[in-house]
């Protein structure tokens, strides 16, 4: 199975996007939001755990 490692142009637009939102935090800020992106990123983890269970 190939799993794809490359960003779509999509992410490739919101990547660019996030690195404008975030250029003019402050050092609390960023840490704050990086705590946030990981919570999202270990949600995302449990969903797709739960969805191979039950397939």
């Amino acid at each position: 199975m190939d799993i794809p490692i490359e960003l779509s142009l999509e992410q490739q637009f919101n990547l660019k996007l996030y690195e404008e939102q975030v250029k003019g935090l402050n050092q609390e800020e960023s840490q704050q939001f990086l705590l946030e992106v990981l919570r999202q990123l270990m949600v995302k983890d449990n969903v797709i755990r739960h969805l191979l269970k039950s397939a």
